[in-house]
């Protein structure tokens, strides 16, 4: 089973995958292999991601991880993919792995919000204006992330929660997926569909 996890740049991803690998989840992490080849080649991450898709097509970086993932889905069965960025690369993992192996979790904060943690993160390629994160948000609503967010089995909101709250949602649904029981989500996330 492949969960993949898809969000705007400080929704809360991250710690949606840190508790799926306390839960002894494996996870592959999409924006790594961008910031490898953006290293590799000396290049920005935000115009490495633009570039590959545009070299390979729009599920370039799904390409770039699959071997990653059937690795961890040999081991352990199932694998969190953090990142997914477009349609393209979900209809990759569905048409590689089966229609019914794959359940998307979207993350959902307000901009202000997501804002404020970014500019708190500080990693190499957060903004620290409002017009760099405005511009990041539109590079990744241009890769075609909201239609991603739109498919989504399961959306946690993670705003005007605490950090433990949220992770506490984030473990709950991931449980859940596990047990293959919707029932047993809190109300405002209760329209699980677990794939037959």
């Amino acid at each position: 089973m492949l969960i993949c996890v898809v969000g705007m740049p400080g929704a809360g991803k991250g710690e949606f995958v840190k508790v799926a690998r306390e839960e002894g989840i494996p996870v592959v992490v999409m924006g790594d292999a961008v910031r490898r080849e953006a290293e590799r080649r000396g290049m920005d991450v935000g115009e490495m991601a633009k570039r590959l898709r545009e070299e390979r097509g729009m599920d370039a970086v799904a390409r770039l991880v699959v071997e990653d993932v059937e690795r961890e889905l040999r081991r352990a069965g199932i694998v969190v993919i953090d990142g997914i960025r477009n349609p393209e690369e979900l209809e990759y993992f569905r048409n590689r792995f089966g229609e019914r192996s794959v359940i998307v979790v979207a993350i959902h904060a307000s901009p202000q919000t997501r804002f404020e943690r970014l500019r708190g993160r500080g990693r190499e390629d957060d903004p620290n204006t409002k017009r760099e994160f405005e511009e990041r948000d539109e590079r990744e609503l241009g890769f075609g992330i909201g239609d991603v967010i739109s498919r989504a089995d399961v959306m946690i909101v993670n705003e005007s929660v605490s950090l433990p709250e949220f992770r506490e949602k984030c473990r709950m649904v991931i449980k859940a997926i596990l047990r293959g029981d919707p029932d047993d989500l809190p109300g405002n996330f209760n329209h699980l569909r677990i794939p037959d």
